[in-house]
């Protein structure tokens, strides 16, 4: 089940901890993966791990004219086409809304939502065309619970998930799927950094008791990338533990 064989995916943020892991887990299903990033070297060491069906092309998110050529080189270098979209880049700019500079709510909000925007319409007529496609954004538990100081992130996870319910509804009858994947506390190089204190009060929230792994959000979009989920869309997939039960 949920075999990719001759699809191709485009993966934002790879060179994180879940960009890599969906990334790793779309190629083991047999997906040919474009691998998108700022860190052209980790990306270029991932390719060299999967060793085959592989391409990188990095990408500055918070750019339009790269987020262009991204849309661009994309198309050129798949075999076909791009199948699957993954919007998983994301970055943060914390602070109290009453402290925060305009610089860093736009910034989040270019990267974490408006480039998937982007990055999906560019590629949109070509799964129209095929109809056949899946775009699966990453959002986030703090887009349906909010948290204090990431105003400008809980609304750009917020309105991932505004924008796939309603292009779920603009593309359905195209063989297109729009859905959404929205993590809870998973094991990053962020969690890493918290002391044993932090760590404690954080687990006393999540019902499981630990933290989810890259590989379990990866599991999730393969699923949704997947032909057996051709019936789910407009759907958020909520892996978090119990944090948020909806």
């Amino acid at each position: 089940m949920f075999k990719l064989t001759g699809k191709t995916a485009l993966v934002t943020g790879a060179s994180g901890g879940i960009g890599s892991a969906i990334a790793k887990a779309l190629h083991s299903q047999g997906a040919e993966v474009i691998l998108s990033g700022t860190r052209e070297g980790v990306l270029t060491d991932l390719a060299d791990q999967l060793a085959i069906r592989t391409h990188v092309i990095a990408a500055d998110l918070k750019d339009p004219k790269s987020i262009e050529s991204l849309v661009q080189k994309a198309e050129l270098v798949s075999a076909g086409g791009v199948d699957i979209v993954v919007n998983n880049a994301g970055i943060v700019h914390d602070n109290l809304l009453v402290r925060m500079k305009d610089e860093d709510w736009q910034k989040v909000l270019d990267v974490n939502l408006s480039a998937g925007y982007k990055i999906t319409q560019g590629l949109l007529r070509g799964m129209m065309k095929r109809r056949w496609g899946r775009i699966i954004g990453i959002s986030s538990v703090v887009g349906t619970t909010g948290n204090p100081g990431q105003t400008n992130y809980a609304a750009a996870k917020a309105g991932m998930v505004g924008f796939s319910k309603a292009l779920a509804q603009e593309v359905a009858t195209r063989g297109i799927t729009v859905n959404v994947v929205s993590p809870g506390m998973i094991e990053t190089a962020m969690t890493s950094n918290l002391s044993d204190d932090q760590s404690a009060r954080l687990l006393l929230n999540i019902p499981t008791g630990r933290l989810g792994k890259p590989q379990e959000i990866a599991a999730s979009v393969v699923y949704l990338a997947s032909e057996e989920a051709a019936y789910v869309t407009g759907l958020t997939l909520h892996v978090n533990g119990g944090m948020a039960m909806l």
